[in-house]
């Protein structure tokens, strides 16, 4: 049976049931006042379906209120269809596409996907090589600076630098206006334990920085150096193979407002990966538990 037969991607009351348990796994949450004891569900025939109120505030609730689900009229089980195939897509599915699946306005795929992403991100900071383990580091280029010409180089691109932990499989990306130590160096104090080994290729950028950690292996790409033992950047080049395929296949252009989410899809892609052991199931589950706190607004988003 296909996994889109499940009864909360065509039932929306179902679909209320599966968020909730996710989101409130802990137990039912007033998002407006906390309580967690004194509330209940209402079943009246005019009411909403998911509406509880609190006996504490006095006010009704759903377990869209503070989410990225909030004042949408897209029915719930059309949202889980929506996370469920952007996270199941490994390169990513266009709004085009999602508009031609789901039955929604392009404008409404749009916009649903960007929220969806808000979900993915992650906000957490450092971790990265905890316990002495290894982290790679290196950047990638991409369409273009706004106000820039086209030009030699990498200096009209948009820019960004990841790091991946070796042991833990964890990605994290940030995009940077300049590449040097002044923009690199508080990237890498801030998310990389000291005690890890860090492995990158020779940019300048990261020589004086590297000193802050146990080690710092460098491999030399000029000399047409790619793999010295452990010392190599392969892991991440891996990653930025399939995110280039992805932007340029699927999505196409990427204004630079809204490239870290388009990062934060990938990199949550890429943490929660099958050879992780993730399934595609409890990857969107991953992303239904991050919806909490991350509403995005049409008018803040939105790029002519």
């Amino acid at each position: 049976m296909s996994i889109l037969s499940r009864p909360e991607f065509h039932n929306e009351e179902a679909a209320y049931a599966y968020v909730e348990a996710r989101v409130w796994a802990n137990g039912r949450v007033c998002p407006h006042c906390g309580e967690t004891e004194r509330t209940g569900k209402l079943g009246g025939k005019s009411t909403r379906i998911g509406t509880y109120k609190c006996y504490a505030c006095r006010k009704p609730f759903t377990v869209k209120i503070g989410t990225i689900f909030e004042a949408s009229h897209v029915p719930m089980n059309l949202w889980l269809q929506a996370i469920y195939l952007m996270c199941a897509s490994k390169k990513g599915i266009s709004s085009n596409q999602l508009h031609r699946t789901l039955g929604v306005t392009l404008k409404t795929a749009w916009f649903m996907s960007h929220r969806i992403r808000e979900a993915m991100r992650d906000d957490t900071i450092g971790g990265f090589g905890a316990g002495g383990g290894a982290v790679e580091v290196d950047e990638t280029f991409i369409g273009r600076e706004p106000g820039t010409k086209p030009g030699r180089a990498y200096h009209h691109k948009m820019k960004v630098v990841r790091l991946v932990d070796r042991e833990t499989g964890r990605a994290k990306s940030i995009v940077v206006d300049k590449l040097t130590i002044a923009a690199i160096a508080p990237i890498l104090r801030e998310n990389i334990a000291r005690e890890a080994t860090l492995y990158t290729d020779e940019a300048l950028h990261y020589r004086k920085p590297g000193k802050a950690f146990a080690a710092h292996g460098v491999v030399e790409h000029g000399k047409d150096e790619y793999v010295r033992g452990d010392v190599h950047t392969n892991t991440i080049e891996g990653f930025f193979s399939i995110f280039k395929r992805g932007m340029k296949g699927v999505y196409q252009h990427c204004g630079k407002k809204h490239l870290h989410r388009y990062m934060a899809e990938f990199d949550f892609r890429y943490s929660n990966r099958a050879a992780l052991e993730i399934s595609d199931s409890v990857r969107a589950d991953f992303a239904i538990k991050g919806v909490v706190g991350k509403r995005v607004l049409y008018r803040d988003s939105f790029v002519a």
